[in-house]
């Protein structure tokens, strides 16, 4: 194997281990950021060694060892207790039994450390965005380059932004643990909203010349089912899977062939991922079965699933759909719901029921730099035979969005309003 292959295999291990490698470590250390700087060194070793020597059969258990090697050395600079630098001897005596049985040894705790991992990363001490950045960082093993990149912002900024979590977290001791019953909920909800930012970032940019970034849509996929995994009566990990799953199989039909958004009821429904699909409603299924049907992800799930199920874009239950936003309302009452709920209403009972609830939300301080409102009264009002108010709202929304691909749609949309000389 040539050793730019050998770099492939090594960025390929590193992509599915780091997240167990950190937590491992974290669970010995008690410092997540002492736990990654270990990890790399792992690494920086790997990169060294496995050109030369070819990759282990087992390149977990290899960087594992490794990494539990450099912090026995580190904890000896260091001159900590004695007690616990012969607990990390011990356990790296025990990782001598052989392949199989270390990673037999390793399995048994992964589960907790990762769990550990997912709420450290997103503990309430920390921004939402350190929490995203450090989300990625730990347990979806991107570069700071590759986060940056991916919410076009510059590559130093993400880089602080990631040294000023892992300083908070060791300046205000935050245990590397699962957070206790009683705060297990609170806990939960922060974190199942950091990977959901993460989707929605992935599956609508906020800003850039693409529409969507696929790549931030299946990290944040993958972590909520390592997460759902984890934590498996918990019926809102579920609901956000569900949610994921089935709104991740419209990725492909949801861009044209030079980028262009095509939006929901445009799109080729035989281009959507049956398989997701699929995966989707049975996780749905599951948060129901565990008594979260009310729950605000298994509700928007609902709400996809929808959609999932019409064969054609005319076979849409709106009126569902409508009913469903009405119960979210209720639940976690929000301008944004409210919106969706005047699209399912104009779908369902016609445009001018749904421009009279979007005229509700005019006033709404939240809504007032939200492209989304006057696109979506832009619509209602093309639809009413409105094309003058129309077009003002298409261009008021393109005026407000950050993403190209967005403005040339909205511009698109608006010029179409124009009479007919």
């Amino acid at each position: 194997m040539t050793t730019s292959n050998v770099h492939r295999s090594i960025d390929a291990v590193w992509r599915i281990e780091a997240p167990r490698l950190i937590a491992g470590i974290a669970r010995m250390v008690r410092d997540v950021g002492l736990a990654e700087d270990l990890a790399q060194d792992a690494l920086v070793a790997a990169l060294e060694h496995w050109p030369q020597s070819g990759m282990p059969d087992n390149p977990g258990a290899w960087l594992m060892a490794t990494a539990k090697r450099r912090a026995i050395d580190r904890l000896r600079h260091r001159t900590l207790v004695q007690r616990k630098h012969e607990q990390l001897g011990h356990e790296l005596e025990t990782s001598q039994m052989g392949a199989s049985g270390f990673e037999d040894s390793l399995d048994d705790d992964i589960g907790d450390d990762l769990l550990r991992l997912v709420f450290t990363a997103c503990h309430p001490v920390l921004s939402t965005q350190a929490q995203v950045a450090l989300t990625l960082r730990l347990l979806g093993g991107l570069s700071t380059d590759e986060i940056a990149r991916a919410f076009l912002l510059p590559e130093p900024t993400i880089a602080q932004r990631i040294v000023r979590a892992k300083r908070t977290l060791a300046k205000e001791q935050v245990p590397f643990e699962v957070p206790r019953k009683d705060a297990l909920a609170e806990r939960l909800s922060s974190v199942l909203g950091v990977i959901y930012l993460i989707f929605n970032e992935g599956y609508t940019a906020s800003a850039g010349d693409d529409w969507m970034r696929p790549a931030l849509c299946e990290e944040a996929l993958r972590l909520g089912r390592v997460l759902a995994g984890l934590v498996p009566r918990e019926s809102e990990a579920h609901g956000l899977v569900a949610l994921m799953e089935i709104q991740a199989s419209r990725v492909a039909a949801r861009v044209g062939p030079s980028g262009e958004p095509i939006l929901l009821l445009e799109q080729s429904r035989g281009h959507w991922d049956q398989l997701l699909i699929r995966r989707g409603l049975v996780a749905l299924e599951r948060a129901e079965q565990l008594g979260g049907a009310r729950g605000t992800y298994a509700l928007q799930a609902a709400i996809a699933a929808c959609h999932a199920r019409a064969l054609r874009a005319e076979d849409t239950d709106w009126a569902r759909i409508a009913d469903l936003y009405a119960t979210l309302a209720s639940i976690a009452p929000s301008p944004v719901v409210e919106l969706n709920r005047a699209v399912a209403l104009g779908m369902a009972l016609g445009p001018a029921a749904g421009l009279a609830l979007a005229d509700t939300l005019v006033a709404e301080p939240l809504m007032q730099h939200y492209h989304l409102l006057p696109a979506v009264r832009g619509d209602l009002l093309r639809k009413l035979e409105r094309p003058d108010e129309a077009r003002a709202e298409f261009e008021r929304a393109a005026a407000l969005t950050r993403n190209a691909r967005e403005r040339a749609l909205l511009l698109q949309r608006a010029a179409a309003c124009a009479p007919v000389p």
